[in-house]
């Protein structure tokens, strides 16, 4: 696992430093689904500084078993789950709608944080969540009157399509709407559009199968 953790960044550095970009303002999130504790130890003791889940479940299970490391919340929010979340990482990646801001700032000041959060937006026909980008500037102004919640920028998850051009019409959309709700932090890249991303700005990667490897079927169904 330290040899892999360290040729993925090798990887991107490289490809940030051809995008005239420094690497040192590239955050990689390792995306722990479905993926043993042992793995996820693993790449955090190789340099792995943040960990992102998307089941609430499963990330209480895993992290007292794992160094420390900042925690993100990637999955879809659901706000009768607002208060757990809010207790247990440290950034939420998936504020989607002004009905989940409420909850979780209340969340947040119950846990006597200011809690760092990114809206979603939706950039794929297929995705069932996230905000329409033409709406992103009311959901930022929401999020912002919200004293439990640091608004820091947008995450996206790009279209499941091999058309590279496609990707990355999508990817540029989320740049521009960056642009227009303001924040430093542009979350878009996974394992198989991360180069992509990178070229249009991306300063967070979200990987999981290019890190870690496959997932295998007996965590899958956990």
């Amino acid at each position: 696992m330290i040899e892999r953790y360290a040729a993925l960044r090798r990887a991107i550095d490289h490809e940030a430093r051809k995008c005239g970009r420094d690497p040192a303002g590239i955050t990689l999130v390792g995306i722990g689904k479905g993926q043993p504790e042992a793995t996820i130890a693993a790449a955090i003791g190789a340099g792995l500084e943040d960990l992102g889940e998307s089941y609430l479940q499963e990330a209480r299970r895993k992290f007292p078993l794992l160094p420390p490391v900042r925690k993100h919340f990637v999955g879809h929010l659901q706000t009768n789950k607002a208060k757990a979340v809010a207790a247990l990482f440290d950034v939420v990646q998936s504020v989607d709608r002004e009905k989940a801001a409420a909850p979780l700032s209340k969340a947040a000041l119950e846990a006597g944080k200011t809690l760092p959060v990114l809206l979603q937006l939706n950039i794929s026909p297929v995705d069932r969540f996230g905000c329409p980008p033409a709406q992103a500037e009311r959901l930022a102004e929401v999020l912002r009157g919200q004293p439990g919640l640091r608004l820091e920028g947008v995450m996206a998850i790009g279209p499941l399509t091999s058309e590279r051009d496609e990707i990355l019409r999508a990817f540029e959309l989320a740049a521009k709407t960056l642009a227009r709700v303001g924040g430093s932090t542009l979350s878009i890249g996974m394992s198989g559009d991360w180069r992509e991303a990178l070229q249009v700005g991306s300063t967070m990667l979200r990987i999981g199968e290019a890190l870690f490897g496959p997932r295998s079927a007996k965590e899958v169904a956990r």
